[in-house]
């Protein structure tokens, strides 16, 4: 066997040889020439022309006026990028372990290793706090490019072809379906579609027992960008290593076969744990998130399944296999292709059956994510079978344009998955005539690229002697355990698409025009659908989802006020309802809107006690207007703002704000030991009353006669109306309605105020409900000022007389003497750590779900600080694996240096002397 062959990464060094360029050209001319460079390269730049057409087209900014900002990437990744810009430049409260703005204060180290960890995300300081939208859609278009990339130098890796067809294929891998309705709204996933290439590099690495050190690295750097889609990228890449085992010419034993896979294990294992620091974090992090309502995986139609291969089709209940219809054509030839090895047509063609078999199985679908079938997307792990098809194109057309037999056999394929695909509701007006222009240009293309007399001398033809130098080349750049030559008869690609050291010397100019013009049909028509595509998706998406307004006026003019009245930890500046959800983190203050996967049960259930509302079934908290807890979590600033006219997709919001400051008590307080009881019961207002430590609520007995509420209230008090599940609107007769958005389990409605009670006392509620009325026993709490005053007062004169925060700690002064317990006005996640004097930090205890610190009487401070959970296991195993890593790395270079000594004492020179 030939010695393990130089990597197409290596290829940087030049092409020799009689077609080569030659030397004079210099070392950047040889590397531009390079399939390893000019591949990716071009792979990268025409995505990234591909995506922003797409945008252009759909009138998306930053290309056009309407938002790009739906569900979650106006709720969650625009807003945590905003904060990640102001951390990074050391503008926040808060640091890495702990956000203060967000949830009362929730763990930042979380939330950056499940949204921000990705070396991509970096870049938004680059730009001004007021163009956070147009750098979180570089920082989307630059991981869709290097996707792109990564995958076309796989391509390339796995066998030698033309780079135009690896770049094109590239690009389709980066572009599919997956990416415009999936990985694109949701940016973090993306990091997933760049890793499965990269992580198949590292398992061909193994292979060839090249880059030891370089393997666990990249393995490291995939699982810290986002270890949720690297581990289905870990996945799609052991099933990538077990084709390319069982497709290995049989001169590699299957001794050297299970050194690769060990290999392979090897670097995965070192990789994941050193990222390790982060990842046992965010999980830890995850077993305490508020829990999501168990999903029962049903798979999608197969009609469904085969239309969402087709363009412009989007539905995120099924899986979106759009890779473009060139490409998609060449995937189906590689079973009918005689010139591709059997082993080589078989494997490829098992794997993708089965992994398409798995998507739509509850055990497979279990194990692609991670044994939790997720809530909102199920078919997360799609991207990988798009990459997939993009290897099995590679494998059927690097060889040489597919004969007509494999060419007729994938267009039969191609036409009964379209004429199947026609009944399904996913079918987009622009996706049959998308289709048919494509596989017009498509054929053009293949008739133009398909060798024969047309120029190209005589021993330039397809024949054996030229899959004999195919052969040579393949030999340099692929690992000799795994050789993919084709057998006698395989056509070669026209002499102006080989690589250099393959083309004759004098191309005649039919030889040179039509291979080119060939590539630029095929450009054109995956490019073409791919714009189509990418337009329509984001169209439809807009149309359908909740959307949020791009960042104008309104945000900015709440922070302003934000900054201005910031009196932080005095007391907490609550920049109130502001478009888009997280909106203390784009605007500043430290509210409880809050929305993360990671928003813990603790924080969830303890503002859903005290009449607090949210969105995604709890993972989104959301402000509460109410000065009984603005009093209980220290919120003694309040902004309030109005949209001034509707808010609309394609125009900046705009909005009044005003600026309320009220006495409030400080951060921490002391509840005495020896308390008087307060109202029982389960609702918002006893709730609030125990938390509090007084009953400031008259709660009146209601009487219902259908779609009225009766009671009775002390005159001039505030009626406020509690009603979680109620979806609807409901008014205090003589005042105008207010609207609640119950919808359980997703929406919980917050407690809102009606109005005054009248001098007579008489309460008297309209209701007007959407659906069913669903009530708690006790709707309806009036609450009485002087009582809550009075509250406030006590609490104060009682509570820390100073309140120092650092990034993560919070250290207060209490009066001398003090007893019974201190309450920092923080839900007690798991985390904190807390202790009265100089005693040693132990965790913290809970206070009706608030952090809380036994007092004795003989300290008069008390000292919280919080540590992510899982940060010291993670970190044991981070060094293990460094160790690890560091060991492979010597003992590598004992290694090589031992070969180099034997091979000393072999040389000529030595023996004679």
């Amino acid at each position: 066997m030939a010695p393990a062959a130089e990597t197409v990464l290596d290829e940087v060094d030049g092409e020799e040889g009689a077609g080569g360029a030659p030397a004079a050209t210099g070392f950047r001319g040889r590397v531009l020439r390079s399939p390893a460079v000019a591949g990716p390269l071009a792979a990268a730049l025409l995505t990234g022309v591909l995506l922003c057409l797409a945008t252009r087209f759909s009138r998306s900014h930053p290309f056009g006026p309407v938002t790009r900002n739906i569900v979650d990437l106006g709720q969650q990744y625009l807003p945590f990028h905003a904060y990640w810009r102001s951390f990074l430049l050391g503008e926040t409260h808060g640091d890495a372990f702990l956000n203060w703005n967000s949830g009362f204060g929730s763990n930042f180290l979380g939330d950056i290793g499940t949204y921000l960890s990705s070396p991509f995300d970096l870049l938004v300081v680059l730009f001004p706090a007021d163009r956070i939208e147009v750098a979180l859609y570089v920082v989307t278009a630059l991981k869709i490019a290097a996707a792109g990339a990564a995958a076309a130098l796989l391509l390339l890796r796995l066998r030698p072809g033309p780079w135009p067809l690896a770049a094109v294929l590239g690009t389709a891998y980066a572009l599919s379906g997956w990416t415009f309705n999936v990985g694109a709204p949701v940016p973090m996933w993306l990091d997933g579609l760049v890793a499965f290439p990269l992580l198949c590099l590292v398992g061909e690495w193994a292979l060839a027992g090249r880059r030891r050190v370089l393997g666990p690295l990249v393995v490291a750097l995939a699982w810290t960008a986002n270890f949720y889609t690297a581990y289905m990228a870990t996945v799609g890449a052991a099933v990538v290593l077990v084709v390319r085992l069982l497709t290995a010419e049989e001169a590699a034993g299957a001794r050297r076969r299970l050194a690769g896979a060990l290999r392979a294990a090897r670097s995965v294992l070192i990789g994941i744990g050193l990222a390790a620091p982060l990842v046992v974090v965010v999980f830890l992090a995850t077993r305490v998130a508020d829990p999501t309502p168990v999903t029962t995986f049903t798979p999608a139609a197969w009609t469904d399944v085969l239309a969402r291969f087709l363009p412009a089709t989007a539905n995120l209940s099924s899986p979106a296999l759009f890779i473009g219809t060139p490409a998609l054509a060449l995937a189906l030839t590689l079973p009918c292709n005689r010139a591709v090895a059997p082993r080589v047509r078989t494997g490829w063609s098992a794997a993708i059956v089965l992994v398409t078999l798995s998507l739509q199985w509850e055990p497979t679908h279990l194990l692609w994510h991670a044994g939790a079938s997720p809530n909102g997307v199920p078919y997360r792990q799609t991207f990988v079978l798009c990459g997939l098809l993009i290897v099995a194109a590679w494998f059927s057309a690097a060889p040489g344009v597919p004969r007509p037999a494999a060419l007729l056999g994938g267009l039969v394929l191609l036409g009964i998955l379209a004429f199947t695909a026609g009944g399904s509701a996913d079918i987009d007006g622009w996706t049959y005539p998308a289709f048919g222009v494509a596989v017009v240009l498509a054929l053009a293309a293949a008739l133009l690229a398909r060798p024969g007399d047309r120029g190209s001398p005589p021993d330039e033809r397809a024949s054996t002697a030229s899959d004999a130098s195919a052969d040579r080349v393949r030999a340099r750049s692929a690992p000799g355990v795994l050789p993919a030559g084709a057998p006698p008869g395989a056509r070669a690609w026209p002499a102006a698409l080989r690589p250099a050291a393959l083309r004759p010397a004098v191309l005649r100019p039919t030889a040179r025009v039509l291979p080119v013009l060939a590539v630029v049909l095929l450009v054109a028509a995956q490019a073409g659908e791919t714009v189509v595509t990418g337009k329509r998706i984001e169209e439809q998406q807009r149309a359908e989802v909740a959307w949020s307004p791009r960042i104008g006026p309104w945000h900015e003019a709440v922070a302003e006020e934000a900054a201005r009245a910031d009196a932080w930890p005095r007391h907490r500046t609550d920049p109130g309802e502001v478009p888009g959800g997280n909106d203390v983190l784009l605007v500043g203050g430290q509210g409880p809107e809050y929305y993360s996967s990671l928003t813990a049960e603790v924080t969830s259930r303890t503002l859903d006690s005290l009449g607090f509302g949210h969105y995604a079934k709890g993972r989104h908290p959301v402000t509460l207007d109410n000065p009984v807890t603005d009093a209980l979590f220290s919120i003694g600033t309040r902004i309030r703002s109005r949209p001034t006219e509707p808010v609309r997709q394609d125009a900046l919001p705009r909005a009044t704000v005003s600026v309320t400051t009220t006495p409030v008590p400080p951060l921490v307080t002391v509840r005495p030991p020896n308390r008087p009881a307060t109202r029982p019961g389960d609702s918002a207002f006893a709730r609030q009353e125990r938390l509090l430590g007084a009953e400031v609520y008259d709660v009146p007995a209601v009487s219902r006669t259908g779609r009225v509420l009766a009671a009775r209230c002390p005159a001039g008090s505030q009626v406020w109306f509690w009603a979680p599940e109620y979806r609807g609107g409901a008014a205090l007769a003589g005042g105008p309605t207010v609207d609640f958005e119950g919808k359980p389990p997703a929406v919980r409605a917050p407690l809102r105020a009606l109005g005054t009670v009248p001098g007579s006392g008489e309460v008297r509620i309209e209701l007007s409900p959407e659906g069913r009325t669903r009530l708690p026993r006790q709707p309806l709490g009036c609450l009485v000022r002087d009582r809550l005053d009075s509250a406030v007062r006590e609490l104060t004169a009682t509570g820390a007389t100073e309140v120092r925060t650092t990034g993560h700690t919070v250290t207060a002064v209490l009066p001398p003497g003090s007893t019974g317990t201190a309450v920092l006005a923080v839900p007690r996640v798991s985390g904190w750590r807390c202790a009265a004097g100089d005693a040693e930090l132990r965790p913290a205890r809970a206070h009706q779900g608030l952090v809380a610190v036994p007092l004795d009487g003989r300290a008069n401070t008390v000292t919280c600080s919080f540590r992510p959970p899982g940060l010291k296991l993670g970190g044991a195993v981070g060094l293990a694996a460094l160790l690890a890593l560091i060991a492979t790395a010597a003992f590598r270079g004992r290694r090589q240096e031992f070969t180099r000594s034997a091979r000393a004492d072999r040389s000529p020179g030595k023996a004679e002397g």
